[in-house]
């Protein structure tokens, strides 16, 4: 046993934090409600990102475009006195090519809030607030499969992590989305179930999916109650290793 959790240990990493401002270069529409953001500038230098899960912290602008991120202390983030603090909300890198100075995050279209509407009306030249990521979670790379399951939240960290991977590695992949035009062409075939109207749905198939053969790592990524109950459903009811279950709240409903 001892040999076996070696060989799958997942490691933690920590990294140095560095406030960057940032200035959009390109904007591409994936979906109806997803769009592309690509992020450039001379701060970007020596940014890193070693996980397809990690995530960056964005500080949007307020009144008059201008972006008061706070400075960090050992107390915890300080914001200027006399200022309205920048709306903060965290995202995935997609994509981040340090030879071409590039980061892409993408963002779904999902109505108000300060990260939905900037990304609605979003323009090349316009600037951004970025800190982090602050660690990133190493999955290592020796298990038999992989199971990735995930709303359209969690699109960017499954597109990435399938791009990242062997082709060789065995991976399953559900994704759920609002609407069959939200389907991604990605690096892998993907099982689609759209949101109130698939059958069975993706709670439902995640409850009878063949346990694959071999050791398994399990990686889920939804809203954060339903999080909590899929990882219930793998560990208390499928019997999956706690330590190869990674459920995450991407987004927490109101």
């Amino acid at each position: 046993m001892n040999g076996t959790v070696a060989r799958h240990a997942i490691t933690r990493v920590r990294h140095t934090l560095k406030a960057r401002r940032l200035t959009v270069s390109r904007v591409q529409n994936l979906s109806p409600r997803m769009v592309r953001v690509t992020l450039t500038g001379d701060d970007l230098e020596g940014f890193v990102t070693a996980s397809p899960d990690d995530h960056v912290k964005l500080f949007f602008p307020v009144e008059g475009g201008v972006i008061n991120a706070p400075t960090m202390t050992p107390e915890g983030p300080v914001y200027p006195e006399g200022v309205t603090p920048s709306p903060a909300r965290d995202y995935t890198p997609r994509r981040y090519d340090a030879a071409r100075n590039e980061l892409d995050i993408d963002f779904v279209l999902h109505g108000e809030g300060p990260a939905s509407t900037w990304a609605e009306q979003v323009r090349v030249g316009d600037t951004i607030g970025l800190g982090g990521p602050r660690g990133s979670m190493i999955v290592p790379d020796d298990f038999d499969h992989y199971v990735l399951v995930g709303d359209e939240t969690a699109l960017p960290a499954i597109g990435r992590w399938l791009e990242e991977m062997p082709a060789t590695t065995p991976v399953t992949v559900l994704v759920e989305v609002a609407a069959g035009e939200e389907r991604q062409v990605l690096a892998r075939n993907v099982h689609w179930f759209i949101r109130g109207a698939s059958t069975p749905s993706l709670d439902e198939m995640l409850a009878v999916l063949p346990i694959p053969a071999g050791d398994t790592f399990w990686w889920v990524a939804v809203e954060s109650a339903r999080a909590r109950k899929l990882r219930t459903l793998l560990v208390e009811t499928r019997g999956i290793d706690k330590d190869w279950v990674k459920a995450t709240g991407y987004w927490q409903a109101e």
